[in-house]
């Protein structure tokens, strides 16, 4: 097999060769800061709101169901808002939809704190997530802007370092404002976060686009270009594997403060730890693939694994959850859940870094539509993780195993790795 990002004549990456030479500007360390707090956003608005479900139930008088819409609708806002917002980026540049986005995320996110119902929590969680969308899709375009081949997978990589603290630190920062108020408090930190970034995307970061490179198309063109990128089978076989991958995450991220909290009686602390200790994981493992794999070993090689690790564990907590060898204790759910987190530090900065290789020419669009494709499914796994009740975790365990078994599917299937391939 090809070394994924390495110039050859045939095989995996010819594509590379056949694009835009990567562009000589590199980000500079603030650069990489702030785009490392764009993708943040997602985590921080999904991850410090998880302890509070629980009180959310209680305090709003609604079923866990229907509690778990509220992630639900942010998720289904993010994926629809970066349907938009990355062809905008590609027509008026990276800065001008992105500090839009951001005031809208900040005043959806403040009337969340004040909501008395849940229907009304869940349409601004919706728009919060329309608006938050900008931050995720337009900081991966950016990073397409600056890099291309092996670079590009290790600029993700470093991503994952910076975004990955905001899922260890959300969940702990979460607790501790439920120790002092209420849940409303968490929209309110948020809202807080919300006006820092935005101040700081507006006097740091710099436009990537250039005039030239812009696309003057309208909506037609938008989906014309979009269109043409699902036609690539390699290309949506690695949108497809990153969204069902991203999706036996979500399931995880969804279910498991009923899981820890309910099931297993844990504290919102003991659970805010657990989580924290699972993105640990997820960011060690991705520093390890950036600093230790890419360069060394093809990427598609190093997704496979991961892709094959996520199945494993999926299989090992449906097991464990169905009672086949009696009731588990907490400590082996949660080692089974590290292994199954630890692994997405493969798959999910490899299935983008091996999309956007093969999409120079509208880096806006394909990240919106990996975006998409990503929250969308996520969207769908999160309520049927909850459709048995909150007394048992089999339907989390079989949702993630699905998502998993499908992502080395649609891999296997699509990409085809051990294939040569033409440029897209």
């Amino acid at each position: 097999m090809p070394e994924s990002g390495q110039p050859t004549k045939r095989g995996s990456q010819a594509h590379i060769s056949a694009g835009p030479a990567a562009p000589a500007r590199r980000a500079s360390l603030l650069v990489t800061l702030v785009l490392g707090g764009l993708t943040a956003l997602p985590p921080l608005s999904m991850d410090m709101y998880l302890p509070a479900l629980p009180e959310v139930t209680e305090m709003l008088r609604s079923p866990a169901a229907t509690v778990q819409l509220t992630l639900t609708a942010c998720l289904a806002g993010m994926a629809l808002g970066q349907l938009v917002v990355g062809p905008m980026s590609d027509r008026w540049g990276r800065r001008r939809p992105l500090l839009i986005g951001m005031l809208v995320y900040v005043a959806a996110t403040a009337v969340c704190a004040f909501a008395p119902t849940v229907e009304l929590l869940i349409g601004f969680r919706l728009l919060q997530g329309l608006a938050g969308a900008a931050g995720i899709v337009i900081a991966r375009a950016v990073v397409r802007d600056l890099y291309d081949g092996v670079a590009m997978a290790r600029f993700f990589s470093t991503l994952m370092l910076i975004s990955g603290v905001a899922p260890i630190i959300a969940p702990l920062i979460g607790g501790q404002i439920l120790r002092i108020t209420d849940w409303r408090g968490v929209f309110h930190v948020l809202a807080l976060i919300g006006v820092l970034l935005t101040l700081v995307v507006w006097k740091w970061l710099e436009e990537t686009l250039p005039p030239e490179r812009r696309h003057e198309g309208g909506v037609g063109e938008a989906l014309r270009t979009m269109r043409g990128l699902l036609a690539d089978r390699v290309f949506t076989g690695y949108m497809l594997a990153g969204g069902l991958a991203f999706a036996a995450l979500f399931a995880y991220i969804s279910a498991s403060p009923f899981v820890v909290q309910e099931i297993y009686g844990a504290s919102p602390q003991t659970f805010s730890l657990l989580f924290g200790l699972n993105s640990v994981g997820l960011v060690a493992v991705g520093q390890i693939n950036g600093k230790l794999l890419v360069g060394r070993v093809s990427l598609d090689k190093a997704l496979g694994w991961g892709l094959c690790v996520i199945l494993l564990a999926s299989v090992a907590l449906l097991v464990m959850t169905s009672g086949v060898f009696g009731k588990p204790g907490l400590a082996p759910v949660a080692a089974g859940l590290f292994v199954l987190m630890s692994a997405m530090g493969l798959a999910m900065p490899n299935t983008n870094a091996q999309a956007l290789m093969r999409t120079p020419h509208a880096a806006g669009s394909a990240s919106a539509l990996l975006g998409t494709s990503s929250f969308l499914i996520g969207a769908v796994a999160s309520p049927l993780v909850g459709i048995a009740g909150e007394a048992t975790a089999v339907p989390m365990a079989v949702v993630q195993l699905v998502c998993a078994a499908g992502a080395l599917a649609c891999f296997l299937g699509m990409c085809r790795p051990w294939r040569p391939r033409e440029a897209a």
